[in-house]
Order: C-alpha cells, then sequence, then structure tokens
C-alpha cells in the first residue's frame, strides 16, 4: 500500500491559472480517510503554500510540506520546521556574482522572503499571485549575511542557454543541486539537495519505506523524486526529457485532473477492491 504521495505543485497539482479543479480537490481529502499522507512537495518557499493546503484541507498538525525542491520540510499547522539546509553564504555570493555577469533574473531565497535581480516585468507579471520578489538594489548579498539562503535561480526563458551556463560551472558543481522547471528556471540548491532527498528524509521520520512512495511531477526539477519513489508518475504534460523515467504517464494533464487520475487509480481503487472483496 501506497501511504506517502508526493505532489509537485504548478503544472501538475495546479492548473495554469493556479487554481486546483475540484476533482484533484475530492482525491486528496479521500486518502485523509486512509491515513495517507498528501504531501505538496514545491521549489516554492512553505509560506507561499499555505492557499493550497488550506483549499486540499492539509492545514493541520501531522501534515506536510517539502518546500524549496527539498531545502525544507514543515509541518502544515504552525510551518514548524522538520528540517532545512541552505546554501553556504559563500557560495550563494559566487552565484550572484556570476549571475550577475549573464543575461539572466535572479531570485534568492531566503526562509522568510524573496529577493530578485534585474527582474523584467513579464517575470514580474508571471509570479503574480504566487512571490513577490523584493529589489535587490546592492551589488552584493553581502545585506543578506547571517540569514539562511535556501536557493537561488537564474531565469532566462531560453533553456539552451541555461544549459550553457551549467556547462560553465563545473567548479561550483560540487556544493551544488542543479535543476529546471517551468521552462524558465536553473535552481540552484546545496549539494545533496533535492526533492528526492526530501522526499526520502520525510519517509524515514515517518517510518514509510520508499517503496511505499508516489511523486508526481511535470518537470526536471522533479526528477529526483520521480527517480527515488516507489513509483513515479509524470502528468500529461510532462516534458518530453522526462517521461523516459517516470513508471507512469497520466491521461490528463494539470488542468484535467491528473493527481486524481492517479490517486483513485492507484490507491483509493485498490482500497476499494480490497474492502469490498
Amino acid at each position: 500500500m501506497y501511504r506517502i504521495i508526493a505532489c509537485d505543485l504548478d503544472e501538475t497539482l495546479l492548473k495554469h491559472d493556479k487554481t486546483i479543479c475540484e476533482e484533484n480537490i475530492r482525491a486528496v481529502k479521500a486518502l485523509k480517510d486512509h491515513d495517507i499522507w498528501f504531501v505538496p512537495t514545491t521549489g516554492r518557499a512553505f509560506r507561499t503554500v499555505d492557499p493550497v493546503i488550506r483549499a486540499l484541507g492539509l492545514d493541520e498538525p501531522g501534515q506536510y510540506v517539502i518546500s524549496y525542491n527539498g531545502g525544507a520540510i514543515t509541518d502544515n499547522q504552525d510551518h514548524r520546521l522538520l528540517y532545512h539546509e541552505g546554501i553556504p553564504f559563500d557560495l550563494a555570493e559566487e552565484l550572484f556574482q556570476r549571475g550577475k555577469r549573464y543575461d539572466v533574473c535572479m531570485h534568492i531565497y531566503t526562509k522568510e522572503k524573496v529577493y530578485g535581480y534585474n527582474i523584467p516585468q513579464f517575470e514580474i507579471d508571471y509570479l503574480k499571485g504566487r512571490v513577490t520578489l523584493i529589489p535587490i538594489l546592492d551589488n552584493t548579498l553581502g545585506f543578506l549575511k547571517g540569514q539562511e539562503i535556501m536557493k537561488i535561480i537564474y531565469m532566462n526563458l531560453d533553456y539552451d542557454y541555461l544549459f550553457s551556463i551549467e556547462s560553465e560551472m563545473d567548479d561550483l558543481k560540487d556544493g551544488l543541486t542543479i535543476s529546471y522547471s517551468s521552462g524558465r528556471y536553473m535552481e540552484f540548491n546545496h549539494h545533496g539537495v533535492s526533492k528526492g532527498a526530501g522526499l526520502l528524509r520525510l519517509a524515514e521520520l515517518l517510518d514509510v519505506k520508499p517503496e511505499e512512495t508516489i511523486a508526481i511531477g511535470d518537470n526536471l526539477n522533479d526528477l529526483s523524486m520521480i527517480r527515488m519513489a516507489g513509483f513515479g508518475v509524470g502528468v500529461a504534460n510532462t516534458v518530453t526529457d522526462m517521461k523516459k523515467d517516470c513508471d507512469f504517464i497520466t491521461r490528463a494533464d494539470c488542468n484535467n485532473g491528473a493527481v486524481a487520475e492517479v490517486i483513485d487509480r492507484f490507491v483509493l481503487g485498490p482500497l476499494n477492491a480490497a474492502a469490498e472483496a
């Protein structure tokens, strides 16, 4: 039996308009009757997930969010941190200085706020309703020294350009986990931090075996949990490069109840059949 479902938010659980379809809400709420954890697993900051967990009825003790691409695990009721790991300041400052030399917008995530450098209006519009970027006017991240920097993002709409940047970062790769998302982001976390590692860490805390986990996602920052979960699922709109790593691809896309399709077919369906036998 599956006991944890780790699910990406944007373009997976959430529709393109950032709402959750009623089928997904119904399916997630049904899991609670069977003591199965549904865990939003996102690159976002944990506090920005509050509207999602309220809509799903998960705003209570003993329910969890994995955020910052696995950099934090929190209890949903009070944002109590069970685990967190950021990027060391010197490494974050080096990423910031290099980013200034590239044609990118940068997001700098701390536990409480998200800062932005070189922010175009189209990026502000894209993030509306999810993240408000505080403009960085300094030439260094010195004003954040002493705070934990959870992750850094480079944004450019040209993925090939972002991939070319990665090829120039061999000297930093031992300290970083690099992933990609939303067709525009190159994401940096501390080495060893990933959604997959976060899922396995939470599973260990809850005494759940890896084979008792499902991961659902759509983009390359979900790849680690797709590979590490007992059952890895891509929604219909999953990027082509990740589909080969998925155990199953849904018929529905993120706008049409892909998450409900997974829950009904692989979790609730077998449970109901067993109950009727």
